[in-house]
């Protein structure tokens, strides 16, 4: 396989090439790696990229009120110039990255990933998956010795989402599925549980840790899921919604496999201030997860909310699948 800075900065200068004369400004990593980045960025672009030229492509560190964090806080955005971010262990995900045009995850820097690209530069259905793949796919062998005191947080969870005995349980975007035993436990014998997620590696790591044998593990992209319509009594979400794309046509998706008074469970074992600390940034006021933005994104969708919990140690959204009148 390529490596992987090469399928990034070829995908970039195949989207910004048409885009000249520009000026692209790569900023944020570590010690340096703004630069080597863009030297990558630079040499990506094609013989025929002279015609009009890259105008400049640059490193730049600088200060942020009273701390390091990017040079992009003091340009101005123009239509000739796109920004680059490159999130590193010790860069803040301040407004340099708010205002970038691209944000690439560098924490390891053999290892790039695009986490974000505005829209007029590509649309995201032509990076999403590949991109997640990535992420995802170099983190999934040591995900769980990571993560797994987390397990107590998912089987409260699945008590919360309440399956009946014999339903179908779907975990969507299951990872290494750390709700399926709970899942399983809960439907019993004459029930059956789906753990679906589009990374072969999570699910690899799944299988490693003996998830295979309380349910069927499934390669499967959460917007198009292979479960016919209203099958599903209770669907299982952690971490997953706000990551889509389109976060309703995600939510209008699980409705559409979900019977008329299931449920959906939106989960994660760490609350959204908490975990947006972890990350180095505050709550903005879009965020999807906010109980403002995400119930009526959930009644647009076929669904109603009936529990929201934001706190510390978990954040967990309960809904139901709404009746056909």
């Amino acid at each position: 396989m390529p490596e992987r800075i090469h399928e990034v900065t070829a995908f970039l200068a195949e989207v910004l090439t048409p885009r000249a004369p520009l000026t692209v400004i790569v900023d944020g990593g570590d010690h340096g790696a703004a630069a080597r980045f863009a030297a990558r960025l630079a040499e990506a672009f094609p013989p025929s990229a002279r015609a009009w030229t890259v105008d400049a492509v640059l490193g730049l560190s600088g200060p942020s009120g009273g701390r390091s964090d990017s040079a992009l806080n003091v340009l101005e955005p123009a239509a000739d110039r796109v920004f680059v971010y490159l999130r590193g262990r010790s860069t803040a995900n301040g407004e340099g990255e708010r205002r970038a045009q691209v944000v690439i995850d560098h924490h390891d820097p053999q290892w790039p990933v695009i986490r974000h690209v505005h829209p007029r530069l590509a649309d995201r259905e032509r990076w999403y998956l590949a991109e997640s793949r990535a992420f995802f796919a170099v983190r999934a062998a040591g995900w769980d010795r990571k993560f797994g005191d987390d397990l107590p947080a998912y089987a409260m969870a699945v008590e919360t989402a309440a399956p009946r005995p014999g339903d179908l349980a779907l975990d969507v975007g299951c990872g290494t599925g750390r709700a399926l035993p709970a899942l399983a436990a809960a439907v019993g014998p004459g029930g059956r549980v789906l753990g679906l997620d589009l990374t072969p590696a999570m699910l690899r790591a799944a299988r490693d840790a003996g998830r295979d044998e309380v349910a069927d593990l499934v390669i499967a992209d959460a917007r198009r899921l292979p479960v016919p319509d209203a099958a599903a009594g209770v669907v299982f979400a952690a971490g997953l919604v706000h990551h889509l794309p389109s976060p309703s046509a995600g939510l209008t998706e699980l409705a559409r496999v979900t019977r008329p008074g299931g449920k959906l469970l939106i989960f994660h074992p760490t609350g959204r201030a908490a975990l947006a600390a972890r990350h180095g940034r505050k709550l903005g006021p879009d965020e999807t997860l906010d109980r403002e933005i995400l119930t009526p994104l959930l009644a647009g969708a076929g669904w109603h909310l009936t529990r929201y919990e934001d706190q510390e140690d978990h954040f967990l959204a309960l809904a139901e699948r709404i009746r056909a009148q």
